[in-house]
């Protein structure tokens, strides 16, 4: 068998067998065996190996168009052998080829010279083939665009684009998904067309066809000459031509991000800065900071959330960088005259914040670039580090500069904040013995200046347990019992240094950063004692209507706390339900009193949820684990880049400033980061 075939044709399958034609010759080879047989199955495939995929499915007699087929493909009725039929059409083909020698010039198309009318604009058009819906219910939406050939190496998932109404006003929607199918019917999952591929050097676009699936997110319009945005409330044409969003002013309203505000990082998608035609081409990211726009975000709370060695301090001072401004105030009181500048006091288990007092490494030209995009930058002189004296702990400073102040937490702390000694095991009524008979009846034998020791030798005293027993108001077995859980804090209290009380004002400073490591404090309980007592008593003045230090209530506070987590994780213990419950009344009561917690975590999950729900602006940096990222409860479509961000990537859910956004944080830290 071997017939010829005209070379409008590349390929021909019939059967269960495959004819092959390689172009510059006329020689066709059978597949296998099925080929040669007298039966055909009664439907002929052709299939182009040229820059075109197509697929026709024939009958025997529909074939007149090829005509190089029609004399052979006779009706089964005539009873005559196939491969009988083949042969014949074979000898007619020779013949004919032989007799009928075609002209050089024929198998060749004449050319035109032709220029396309107008230029394209956009990347392609909105799509009515599957619908085009806009709905209350996001899971009845249905938006999708087709990508011309030539704009689709630029898209990328998340991508910002605009389509345009008739009459002005414009749909600002992002892309939610893509996906390519055939542009022609076509089975392309086969061996020629596999192979095809292989040995090309690429697809042809044309033959396919790339659809974006979109989501609305907002309607920008003009309002006396102001641009600005609403939900989506109207379906655009079919076929409106689709663009990139790349106006600052477009992408900036249509995600609803304030122009002014403390700067976190620049917009990014796919872990690629967004670039604009202006100057600076990337985009800021700022929390709104004033009260024209509502109260600044820095009292509704924050959440920096990243694993280990995911830029989370990195980012983290470069944020409190921006709160330390000079130039960045606040009113006493809402509504009064009189602004002030922010206090930072931050808890450092790491001790990794004294650094900000000192310089960044980066070059001039770095400077220059947040100078003119008015970001604040290098180390802030008035950082000091409180050094909590404990023991024999001794705390080492080589890789900062800081002034540092060394300080003991006087035991007449406990008075308000019993807790501190109750440690982890006391139960209900334990703790009710403490508070209501044991630690009176102190105060008012030693007074207000009691120290620890002289507590502990009052527990000590079997006359009074006696006493107690007898009397019913303690049995002596939770006597004893609060005795044995308060001791193993003589480190903590009372050692030889100022009282933190005595230093208030060098504690809290407007515009001052006070940093307090506890890196050097072996015992994780002490540490946690010195934490909880200080940032009990910024709380504790903040809410207070009878305050004790003048100083707390009227400066606006920002209390930084890294590692959360150990300090205020959800347990079923009598201290933890004391610290979750101070804070959760702090963070409620932080706009009013100008009170901000600012807290660093890798373990979120274990935040206290009380707290967590206060939180209004969630930073989320790489996380592994999938309980931390379930916990920070951001959108699923930016929950699944969690796992994958690259250092310095972080994704910003804040309700109450933006959309949720995707970011790139600055490549250098604003202060020094690292040790030598």
């Amino acid at each position: 068998m071997n017939p010829t075939i005209s070379p409008l044709s590349c390929c021909l399958s019939y059967g269960s067998g495959v004819i092959t034609y390689v172009h510059d010759t006329t020689e066709l080879k059978p597949h296998d065996d099925n080929c040669r047989n007298n039966t055909f199955e009664r439907n002929t495939k052709f299939g182009c190996v040229g820059k075109r995929v197509c697929e026709l499915r024939v009958m025997f007699g529909v074939m007149t168009d090829l005509g190089d087929f029609t004399s052979e493909l006779d009706d089964d009725s005539t009873g005559e052998d196939t491969d009988t039929t083949v042969s014949e059409s074979a000898e007619t083909r020779e013949t004919a080829t032989a007799t009928d020698e075609p002209d050089e010039t024929d198998d060749t198309f004449d050319s035109y010279e032709a220029t396309p009318a107008g230029s394209d604009r956009g990347l392609g058009v909105l799509s009515a083939a599957s619908g085009l819906q806009i709905s209350e219910d996001e899971d009845e939406t249905r938006l999708r665009a087709y990508v011309t050939a030539n704009n689709r190496s630029q898209i990328r998932i998340g991508s910002y684009l605009l389509a345009s109404y008739p009459d002005g006003e414009r749909l600002f929607c992002r892309i939610s998904g893509l996906e390519y199918s055939q542009e022609y019917r076509a089975d392309d999952a086969t061996e020629i067309h596999a192979r095809r591929a292989m040995r090309s050097a690429g697809i042809d676009e044309e033959d396919f066809k790339l659809m974006a699936t979109l989501d609305p997110v907002a309607v920008l319009y003009e309002d006396d000459g102001e641009l600005k945005r609403r939900m989506t409330d109207r379906v655009p044409k079919p076929e409106t031509v689709v663009r990139q969003a790349e106006r600052k002013a477009d992408i900036k309203t249509g995600l609803k991000m304030p122009e002014d505000g403390v700067f976190l990082g620049h917009l990014a998608v796919g872990g690629q800065k967004v670039r604009t035609a202006a100057e600076p081409p990337t985009i800021d990211y700022r929390l709104k900071d004033d009260y024209t726009a509502g109260d600044p975000l820095v009292f509704r709370h924050t959440l920096i959330a990243g694993g280990t060695g995911s830029g989370k301090t990195h980012g983290a001072k470069n944020i409190l960088r921006q709160y330390l401004d000079e130039d960045r105030t606040y009113p006493v009181e809402s509504g009064a005259d009189r602004d002030i500048s922010p206090a930072v006091v931050q808890f450092d288990p790491q001790d990794e914040y004294a650094q900000m007092h000192d310089d960044g490494e980066y070059d001039p030209e770095f400077g220059r670039r947040l100078d003119a995009e008015g970001v604040a930058h290098g180390g802030h002189d008035d950082t000091t580090v409180f050094v909590p004296k404990v023991g024999s702990a001794t705390y080492s400073a080589s890789h900062h500069r800081a002034e540092q102040v060394e300080f003991t937490i006087p035991f007449g702390m406990v008075h308000d904040n019993p807790w501190l000694i109750a440690g982890s095991g006391l139960n209900d009524n334990q703790y009710s013995a403490l508070v209501t008979v044991l630690l009176p009846r102190f105060r008012s034998q030693y007074g207000d200046e009691g120290t620890y020791e002289q507590f502990r030798s009052f527990l000590d005293d079997p006359a009074l347990r006696e006493e107690l027993d007898e009397s019913g108001k303690v049995h002596e077995a939770t006597f004893d019992a609060v005795a044995r859980r308060a001791r193993g804090f003589d480190a903590v209290f009372d050692a030889d240094a100022r009282p933190i009380t005595e230093r208030i004002h060098e504690f809290v400073r407007p515009g001052g950063l006070t940093v307090v490591p506890t890196y050097h404090i072996a015992e994780s309980r002490h540490a946690e004692t010195i934490v909880l007592a200080l940032s009990s008593l910024l709380v504790d003045e903040k809410l207070s209507n009878d305050p004790t230090y003048e100083r707390i209530k009227e400066t606006p506070l920002i209390v930084g706390m890294d590692e959360a987590h150990n300090f205020l994780t959800d347990a079923d213990t009598v201290q933890a339900q004391r610290v979750i419950g101070k804070f959760t009344e702090a963070a409620k009561q932080g706009r009013k009193e100008r009170l901000g917690l600012f807290l660093i975590t890798q373990d979120p999950q274990d935040i206290a949820d009380p707290v967590f729900k206060q939180i209004n602006t969630t930073i989320v940096l790489n996380l592994g684990d999938e309980d931390a990222i379930s916990a920070v409860n951001i959108p699923s479509n930016l929950e699944s880049k969690v796992p994958y961000m690259e250092k310095g990537q972080m994704v910003v859910y804040s309700p109450d400033n933006s959309e949720p956004v995707e970011l790139i944080g600055l490549p250098h830290c604003l202060t020094r980061h690292g040790r030598d």
